[in-house]
């Protein structure tokens, strides 16, 4: 079998992933009819079209190569862009494709992906709810929608950033620093969805790297001493494991890092130096079921659960890491964005199995789903 040429997909899910942002597929074709599919999308305005760009760009490096090479085929595309740097961009670009192979193989051999991956270690992938806060202003909004949303879908863990005052600077940092009273705000709106939740509901926090170390150390502190947080993600900026270390050494709470480290060797740190409970790669940003599959056998040989990031993207990336996830014992929850799910499934060729907080996938060859191309080219951009 050799593959015959990739397409790209770039679509507009609509508002559920915020202005200017898309999901990014690939579809690779090979001269025996099989076609598998792939995710390569990322966060932020603009990055999907630069990713696609870049597939374009090695899809003749790729035309005439035997698909069940994943192995060279990975290290072929994350070396292609060495010098420029092959993490980040050429790591989503390669995650696109990888898991596209991986479907390519599970269809040819007739078996789904998990079984390709070692088998199943569980039937059924554990989830927590995130994007379930839609419209919540006040620490009263995020409590019912807590009961109504969450608890109602039967999830047992949630995700939030409930320090709004950091909205307007999502994802950027400059003194790391926050009001007293957004702040309080915070703690208001955590203690409110605790007591909706109840005692015995994981709430995870995610504090999107807004803040400097000093005031990560104390929310980390007072959140966990207050609402008993099972997580505190992301407490600094990803640059610096020193800050991390810092944070680490003088917090109680659980802490979460790794939607924006790519590839394994990122991951050898946090290992090696203790620095968190808990890892998060994201399926695509990090390298794709090839690398995710790596990243959490590094982690299960220090006793540290993985649980892949996946909310901003399409629904192959939940996909993807959920067969990653059946094949692995170091599982602890796999995110998943509840307001994506109804776009995500208009995508695919039969909806998404989730239900009670767990996601359970279907058993047919590759990941088990093929892409609706009606849908996705009435959504293109």
């Amino acid at each position: 079998m050799k593959i015959t040429g990739i397409k790209t997909f770039e679509i507009d899910p609509g508002e559920i992933v915020g202005p200017g942002r898309t999901w990014l597929f690939v579809r690779v074709d090979t001269d025996e009819g099989i076609s598998g599919w792939g995710e390569a999308t990322n966060s932020g305005a603009g990055s999907n079209t630069l990713i696609g760009a870049a597939l374009d760009l090695v899809t003749p490096d790729l035309v005439g190569e035997d698909p069940a090479d994943i192995e060279r085929i990975w290290h072929k595309l994350f070396r292609r862009f060495s010098y420029l740097g092959s993490r980040g961009l050429p790591t989503a670009m390669t995650a696109g494709i990888d898991i596209a192979l991986w479907d390519i193989k599970g269809k040819a051999t007739g078996r789904p992906v998990y079984d390709l991956l070692g088998g199943r270690f569980r039937e059924e992938v554990r989830l927590y709810a995130n994007s379930w806060f839609e419209g919540c202003e006040t620490p009263e909004d995020y409590a019912r929608a807590a009961r109504e949303r969450v608890l109602a879908a039967g999830h047992t863990a949630l995700k939030l950033d409930p320090f709004r005052e950091m909205a307007a600077t999502h994802h950027m940092f400059a003194e790391g620093q926050i009001s007293p009273a957004g702040e309080q705000e915070g703690y208001d709106i955590v203690a409110a969805i605790r007591e909706a939740v109840g005692p015995g509901h994981e709430i995870l926090i995610d504090a999107h790297g807004h803040f400097n170390v000093p005031t990560a150390i104390r929310l980390a502190n007072n959140l966990f001493e207050q609402s008993n947080i099972a997580w505190f993600e992301e407490p600094v900026p990803p640059e610096s494991f020193d800050a991390l270390k810092q944070v680490r050494e003088r917090t109680g709470a659980p802490l979460c890092v790794g939607e924006r480290l790519y590839t394994r060797y990122d991951f050898v740190p946090l290992f090696r130096d203790r620095l968190v409970d808990y890892v998060m790669p994201d399926t695509i940003w990090s390298g794709g079921i090839s690398e995710l599959k790596r990243i959490a056998s590094m982690a299960e040989a220090y006793y540290i659960p993985i649980s892949p990031h996946a909310v901003p993207s399409g629904p192959l990336a939940l996909i993807a890491g959920a067969h990653v996830m059946s094949s692995v014992p170091n599982f602890y929850r796999q995110e998943h964005g509840m307001r994506n799910i109804p776009v995500q499934n208009t995508l695919l060729s039969e909806p998404m199995d989730i239900a009670n907080g767990v996601i359970r996938l279907n058993g047919k060859p590759g990941l088990g789903y093929e892409m609706n191309e009606d849908e996705l080219l009435a959504r293109a951009v």
